[in-house]
């Protein structure tokens, strides 16, 4: 659906984009990340047609967008940051006026409109002024906007920005929904969103691609050396230490005494999987092993890594 190669946007003293490159296939969902000032609002806008590239080369669904602009833009519904509603207008009469704007036949551009508010829950609303909606609505309407041409990319710029909890959740389900039929690209500060909703992640830094993988894997590979904890019955925190210390490949073991049980975290080198031998120890000792799990990274860490260096 979307293929960015060697992609690049100079401003006036500043470099926004340094040849990034990647590709997004039909039917996933995109998170894409980056710090501010990485680049992620300039790839987006370069991807639906906004602004040109000063180098480079981007594809929305086989079309170039610089050379094939408006046969992109009919393919891509965009809902940036801050979404352009006209607070005086009823949401039906905004709705439909974007989608004569979008070219949408007018035999069927009552069906469009109708689809579009009904796939972003706004039946409720559709006759009330867009200035008089919660937060929520509106993004709701960006929404609605952003699909009434049935395309085929959704590029979502902070699509949950400012909502309050309640608000978050209805427009997250929402993207799901919608990434059922479409390809979604969207980027948020919000990790947790993205770790609940991505099928894939891009990182981008300083204008480059730092990451790229789906959630899960990124954390796995890039979320950094994690200790194991451990909870041992019928030991003192001392036994344990010296015991399980002894394991080949531990660095460092703390433990601590709480109801009869040491609780227990162990350091291993970065390349050694002490599990087994753990577990053994634990055992020819005659303790009781209780638990054993490793501590899971999550997206923020593997988010820090790669745009602090560290990974």
């Amino acid at each position: 659906m979307i293929r960015v190669e060697g992609l690049t946007k100079i401003y006036p003293g500043t470099v926004a984009l340094d040849g990034l490159t990647f590709d997004v296939l039909r039917g996933q969902i995109l998170g894409f990340l980056g710090p501010n000032g990485a680049g992620k609002t300039t790839t987006m806008k370069i991807l639906t047609g906004y602004i040109a590239p000063s180098g480079g080369r981007a594809e929305v669904a086989g079309y170039d967008v610089v050379r094939e602009s408006l046969a992109v833009r009919r393919r891509v519904g965009y809902l940036p940051e801050n979404a352009p509603l006209y607070g005086e207008m009823r949401v039906v009469d905004y709705v439909r006026f974007v989608a004569g704007v979008r070219d949408v036949p007018p035999k069927r551009r009552r069906a469009a409109v109708e689809a579009a508010l009904e796939a972003c829950g706004l039946g409720d609303v559709a006759r009330r002024p867009i200035g008089h909606l919660s937060k929520g609505y509106r993004q709701r309407v960006g929404l609605a906007q952003a699909m009434v041409h049935d395309p085929d990319l959704l590029v979502l710029d902070e699509p949950t920005a400012g909502l309050d909890p309640n608000q978050l959740g209805d427009v997250r389900a929402l993207i799901r929904r919608l990434g059922r039929e479409k390809t979604v690209v969207f980027s948020s500060h919000i990790l947790q969103e993205v770790e609940a909703i991505a099928t894939r992640v891009v990182i981008i830094n300083k204008g480059r691609l730092v990451a790229d993988d789906t959630p899960t894997a990124l954390r796995s590979r890039l979320g950094g050396h994690r200790p194991l904890h451990l909870t041992v019955a019928g030991a003192s925190a001392d036994e344990v230490r010296a015991r399980l210390g002894a394991v080949a490949g531990v660095t460092d073991v703390q433990a601590t005494e709480r109801g009869g049980e040491a609780a227990v975290v162990v350091e291993a080198a970065p390349d050694a999987d002490v599990r087994a031998g753990l577990f053994r120890a634990v055992v020819e000792a005659g303790w009781v092993l209780l638990e054993m799990r490793s501590e899971t990274a999550d997206l923020e860490t593997v988010f820090q890594n790669v745009t602090r260096g560290a990974a």
